[in-house]
């Protein structure tokens, strides 16, 4: 009875034709009337397919033999893509994952939130689709992925890897050679590092056993030319951190912040460790029109940059402030929408969950000589309550970019309550966006819809939509 049960998990599907881009990236097919999801595959592929999980009404397949290729499909440009978790898309056009990823915004608001839409505003893609990103974190394994090909090369590979976790794998690393999302030097760097520590022997991390020295590597590269590195380690050990951090330093003198972290937990998280840096100062600069950010080890700032000034010039103009505004800007985070949209706004409220978050917001208003901005730091159905709403007075915009969650009923419940002229909702996750439209649609109509992608090569969407009170 077992053993049955496992094989109807191998079972193979032939020549099944792969219909739609769905959910999370995955391709939808069709087999005698059951849903099938499939990765790794594009629609208008003919395929056989290894079943991995059958359940009442679906099914999860991968791929085992492509019979034909769709018209969608394009040469990958990655020698990783297929093995390394990024970067999901790049076997179809940039053109057709634009495609896709509005298609999914539309069908998200149409089938979720049930709520009457205008004509969307076409999707705005990305002017960079490669080396977008500016910041990478990379991890030092003591054991190594390898590939088939490698395996039945027979020839004998240095196994401590320093790159990206396999899909699904906390323990395994796929050594990376070049990677298309940042810019350089960032694969200079990460190279140089490597190179450097397989010579003098230095142990790197097993994630297994929570052994060895060499943890974290992460590069942070700013619009203004900025350059942050940060080695993380297991443990103090001077001469071999000074050792790595002076090679680097001497062979990539741009490095503005050269920074290191002695991390002894059993998780990567740093955030409750001290940072120390060695060389230049503690923080890197982003920039967006007159505005400066202030990026340190521990902040968060949007990871394109460039698309993210898109996004936030959309939001701003969304908004329709005339200068007269008190604005709410809701899950805030560093302060960096709050800070933007500031000198055209009479004043600002800005409310996170994370408090060093709040300071990052604080120095960047600091920083810009912006005086009409306020910030809290708590749960938000907590600080967005009665009492501040009393001392800040009724919000003529309320902007939230909440996390993929989606923002908490109780939330929701208090902007139906303070009842702002306009709500511009700026979200990760159209599905929960979706839900949160239909619980707003109490009081507000959705007025204007606009996708940004800010990941190219991967299924992730932004959205931005316009609430106006009814």
């Amino acid at each position: 009875m077992v053993r049955n049960k496992k094989q109807k998990h191998f079972e193979i599907l032939e020549n099944i034709k792969i219909e739609e881009m769905v959910a999370e990236g995955k391709c939808l097919a069709r087999h005698n009337n059951m849903v099938v999801f499939v990765g790794g595959v594009a629609p208008g592929d003919v395929v056989d397919l290894r079943v991995t999980k059958k359940k009442k009404s679906f099914m999860e397949a991968v791929p085992v033999k492509f019979r034909e290729y769709s018209e969608l499909r394009v040469q990958p440009f990655c020698e990783h893509f297929g093995i390394c978790g990024g970067c999901k898309w790049q076997h179809i056009s940039y053109d057709t994952q634009l495609y896709y990823k509005e298609k999914q915004v539309r069908d998200n608001l149409e089938r979720i939130g049930k709520v009457a839409l205008p004509e969307f505003d076409p999707i705005l893609g990305s002017k960079q689709d490669k080396f977008y990103r500016n910041k990478l974190e990379f991890t030092f394994s003591s054991f190594g992925w390898l590939t088939n090909e490698q395996i039945q090369s027979g020839l004998d590979y240095d196994r401590n890897a320093l790159g990206f976790h396999m899909p699904g794998r906390f323990d395994k690393i796929l050594d990376i050679q070049h990677c298309y999302l940042q810019p350089d030097p960032s694969n200079a760097i990460r190279l140089a590092v490597r190179d450097y520590t397989r010579a003098k022997g230095l142990v790197y991390y097993d994630a297994v056993k929570q052994t060895g020295f060499l943890r974290n590597l992460i590069i942070r590269t700013a619009n203004t030319g900025d350059l942050m590195v940060i080695l993380l380690v297991k443990y103090d050990d001077q001469e071999a951190i000074l050792g790595i951090l002076d090679d680097l330093y001497a062979k990539f003198p741009e490095i503005t912040s050269l920074q290191y972290v002695v991390n002894p937990k059993m998780n990567d998280t740093f955030h409750d460790q001290e940072v120390i840096c060695y060389k230049g100062q503690p923080y890197i600069y982003e920039q967006m029109e007159d505005i400066r950010f202030q990026v340190g080890p521990k902040s968060f700032y949007q990871t394109n940059a460039d698309q993210a000034y898109e996004l936030y010039r959309l939001t701003r103009e969304f908004a329709g402030l005339t200068g007269n505004e008190l604005v709410y800007d809701l899950y805030t985070g560093a302060g960096t929408i709050a800070n933007f949209v500031a000198r055209q706004a009479r004043e600002v409220i800005g409310i996170e969950y994370v408090p060093s978050a709040i300071e990052d917001a604080k120095i960047n208003s600091e920083l810009n000589s912006i005086t009409n901005t306020t910030f809290y730091a708590g749960d938000m159905k907590d600080i967005l309550s009665d009492e501040l709403i009393a001392q800040h007075g009724r919000p003529e915009v309320v902007i939230t970019d909440p996390p993929r969650a989606g923002m908490h009923p109780e939330v929701i419940e208090k902007l139906l309550q303070v009842h702002a002229d306009r709500i511009v909702y700026v979200s990760c996750n159209p599905a929960t966006q979706a839900r949160d439209l239909e619980l707003l649609s109490e009081k507000y109509d959705v007025t204007r819809v606009q996708p940004v992608d800010m990941f190219p090569q991967t299924h992730h969407v932004e959205n931005i939509v316009l609430l106006t009170a009814k």
